[in-house]
């Protein structure tokens, strides 16, 4: 079992960065991905970023890849976010999730992940 625990959220204004973590408890198997979804207020969670957990593979949605970039800390078993140019439609809660060998066509689909953590808030705003 793997429990996720997301950290980094707050208030930014336009044009401000963050650096969301996600810190995983319990065993990592080497054919893990990590990923970032978030979810905007009356909208559908949607992907943002995964990365391989034994090999450099990283994947990004459109909107985000000139600006985020995913990567992870195997040694502290942490998975990061940095988000740069934040703009107001990035407001979302930005959920951490982990899945089993995943390929990469459905890396972006969130029904693969079986692990999830609690969320953290991102507000981008003036």
């Amino acid at each position: 079992q793997v429990q996720l625990v997301e950290s980094g959220g707050g208030l930014v204004q336009p044009g401000d960065s963050l650096r969301l973590s996600c810190a995983a408890a319990g065993r990592i198997p080497a054919s893990f991905t990590m990923a970032w979804f978030r979810q905007a207020p009356g909208k559908e969670r949607e992907f943002v970023a995964a990365t391989r957990w034994n090999y450099d593979s990283r994947h990004y949605a459109d909107s985000v890849k000139d600006r985020f970039s995913i990567s992870r800390d195997n040694a502290k078993n942490t998975a990061f976010l940095q988000m740069n140019s934040l703009m107001p439609d990035d407001t979302a809660v930005y959920y951490c999730a982990a899945a089993h060998s995943v390929q990469n066509y459905y890396l972006t689909s969130q029904e693969k992940y079986s692990y999830w953590g609690q969320g953290t808030q991102v507000t981008v705003s003036p």
